[in-house]
C-alpha cells in the first residue's frame, strides 16, 4: 500500500496538497508513505475516495498498480464518472447489473484478433478486467512491431473503459488513451466447452483516419489468470502468423481466416 500511495502522490505533484485535500496530518501521512503505519479504515476510505479508487485497489501489486497509473487509466475513468450523464447511466444500468458477483470474468486475458495493420496476421494483445468499487472496468495494450525490424516496436496503443455484464454477455466501451481519438465497442460471450476459459465476440468502431472507415472484427479472449497486467504479460504482445502454434486452437477456429473482418471505405 505504501508503494502504491507514493506512486499516486508522484502523479499529483505535491504531498502537502494531498494532505490538505484529505485533511490528514502531514507527519502522519509520511508514515503511510514510508510503510511505518497503515491508515485506519476510515482514512483508507478517505484516501481511496480522493484518488477515485476502491480500498482493495490500494493494496494491489505495486508493479501492476504502476502500470495502471502510468497508463492514465484512473484519471480518465474518474473524469468520466463525474459527468452527470454518466451518473444517470450508472443508476439505470451499471450498478443494477454489477450487483451480481462477476468475479468469474475478472482477471487477465490474451486478446486475439486479425490485425488491420498487418494484413492476414493475428494481433495478440493483453486485456484485463478488474473491479473498482461498484464498477467493472477494463484496459488492454497493443504493440505492433516494425515492418523493417520486427524486434523493434513501431506502435503502441492503450485502451481503457467499462464493462457491462448483461444476460450472460459482456458489453464493453473503451477509449484509446495515447492518441485519444478513438472509441470502440465490444460484446462477448463466455464459452465453457472445456477447462480453458474463453470469451468470443466482436469489436467495432470507426477509424480515426481522414476517411473515417467503419470496421468490425471478431475477437477471442483467453483467460490467463487473476490480477492486473504485469510486465511478463506485456512482453508477449506482437502480431503472429495465423499458423503460429502459440495461438490457441479454439481462438483460431473462432477467428477463421480473417475474411469476416469488415472495413468499409
Amino acid at each position: 500500500m505504501a508503494a502504491n500511495l507514493r506512486t499516486l502522490c508522484e502523479q499529483h505533484g505535491s504531498v502537502a496538497a494531498v494532505c490538505r485535500k484529505i485533511n490528514v496530518n502531514r507527519q502522519q501521512f509520511n508514515k503511510y508513505l514510508s510503510g511505518a503505519h497503515v491508515p485506519s479504515t476510515a482514512n483508507l476510505r478517505i484516501i481511496a475516495n480522493y484518488f477515485g479508487l476502491s480500498v482493495p485497489m490500494l493494496f494491489t501489486d505495486p508493479e501492476e498498480f504502476r502500470t495502471l497509473v502510468e497508463g492514465n487509466f484512473f484519471h480518465a475513468m474518474a473524469t468520466a464518472r463525474q459527468l452527470p450523464e454518466f451518473s444517470r447511466f450508472v443508476s439505470d444500468m451499471i450498478v443494477e447489473n454489477n450487483s451480481v458477483d462477476h468475479d468469474d470474468i475478472v482477471g487477465v486475458y490474451d486478446r486475439y484478433q486479425f490485425s488491420s495493420i498487418y494484413k492476414g496476421f493475428v494481433l495478440r494483445s493483453a486485456f484485463c478486467i478488474y473491479r473498482n468499487k461498484e464498477f467493472l472496468q477494463h484496459y488492454y495494450v497493443e504493440r505492433f512491431p516494425s515492418f523493417d525490424n520486427p524486434k523493434k516496436t513501431e506502435y503502441v496503443f492503450k485502451y481503457y473503459g467499462f464493462c457491462f455484464p448483461v444476460a450472460d454477455r459482456l458489453f464493453t466501451a473503451d477509449f484509446e488513451g495515447i492518441q485519444s481519438n478513438e472509441l470502440t465497442f465490444g460484446v462477448y460471450a463466455q464459452v465453457k466447452r472445456n477447462a480453458k476459459k474463453f470469451m468470443f465476440g466482436i469489436s467495432s468502431g470507426i477509424a480515426a483516419t481522414v476517411f473515417r472507415q467503419p470496421y468490425s472484427t471478431k475477437v477471442a479472449l483467453h483467460y490467463r489468470g487473476p490480477g492486473l497486467l504485469r510486465r511478463d504479460h506485456l512482453k508477449d504482445l506482437t502480431v503472429l502468423d495465423r499458423n503460429d502454434p502459440a495461438i490457441p486452437r479454439e481462438a483460431l477456429q473462432y477467428l477463421g481466416d480473417g475474411s469476416d473482418m469488415i472495413q468499409m471505405s
